[in-house]
């Protein structure tokens, strides 16, 4: 794209979706400007690019005017701004930046199945991983070990699903030849060793899923 392009990143420093987006950026060595948002109090700029949920990394508690520009039906994070026309949604922004941005590697395969395929697993991990796991963080007693046994079936599934994605086993993985899934499911499940700590519970098992550890234990490497 032309040198004046103009990239701002609107999102809050804890969500994995901002992250997956930031990271899409540094990779494909695209310098925008980041605003962190309080979605407590959304910036205006926020709740007009995203009215709906008006997610995004600023000042979550006090969002600000532009927060609320770009994202008046969300509301929420992450929201790319470039050259002022927003977009909202981490897997939509990244396949926008991925067919803009075409220098470095690209994120998602030519072939139409191969691209499907891709989209449902990267949605899988969001919807599916990433909600369960959030459910096992924050409840307690019998809701947690419910929200326990639903996210290690969901990452059982996965599990079946790397046989199919690495044939040959699990690669070296870098930014010459990451994938669109590889960066989700980095940016969702790279604090488990944290998060684990926490709860006092193990969640990324080498022996329950070792493909899975192997694979996150490449991307963080």
């Amino acid at each position: 794209m032309a040198e004046e392009t103009k990239v701002r990143l609107h999102g809050m420093w804890a969500s994995p979706f901002v992250r997956l987006v930031k990271l899409t950026l540094e990779i494909k060595d695209i310098q925008s400007e980041y605003v962190e948002e309080d979605l407590e109090n959304k910036s205006l700029v926020l709740l007009n690019y995203n009215p709906i949920h008006k997610k995004v990394e600023e000042d979550l508690v006090n969002k600000s005017l532009v927060l609320l520009k770009y994202n008046p039906i969300h509301k929420k994070v992450p929201v790319l701004v470039v050259n002022g026309k927003p977009l909202v949604e981490s897997l939509i922004i990244l396949e926008y930046i991925d067919e803009t941005w075409r220098n470095g590697p690209r994120f998602l395969p030519e072939d139409p199945y191969k691209k499907a395929q891709l989209r449902f697993w990267c949605s899988f991990v969001h919807k599916q991983v990433f909600e369960t796991m959030m459910l096992v963080l924050t409840s307690y007693g019998e809701e947690q070990e419910k929200a326990a046994k639903e996210f290690f079936e969901r990452l059982s599934t996965l599990e079946e699903e790397i046989k199919n994605i690495f044939p040959e086993g699990i690669q070296v993985i870098d930014q010459r030849n990451v994938g669109l899934l590889d960066l989700v499911v980095v940016t969702t499940l790279s604090h488990y060793k944290a998060q684990e700590e926490y709860l006092g519970l193990k969640l990324i098992d080498p022996e329950m899923t070792p493909l899975l550890f192997s694979w996150l234990t490449a991307l963080l490497e």
